[in-house]
């Protein structure tokens, strides 16, 4: 299952990526661009959770290895 979820961030990514990239060629009619705006935003805000909860999974190993450093 984080196999799947690692494919579908990395996805998400390369499909942001892409849409910037058109945005940035200004080759869009505007209803265009808009549109892709709008779905640009929507795999940002997905990205941006992923990554959370990633940095929140970091932080909690992280502060159970300092746990089992001072006990020691």
């Amino acid at each position: 299952m984080k196999k799947d979820s690692n494919t579908d961030f990395e996805s998400s990514l390369m499909e942001l990526e892409r849409i910037v990239r058109e945005l940035e060629s200004g080759d869009m009619s505007l209803e265009q661009s808009l549109k892709n705006f709008e779905q640009g935003i929507d795999l940002y805000k997905k990205c941006r959770l992923t990554l959370e909860g990633a940095e929140k999974k970091i932080k909690i190993l992280s502060d159970s290895l300092k746990e089992i450093d001072y006990k020691e």
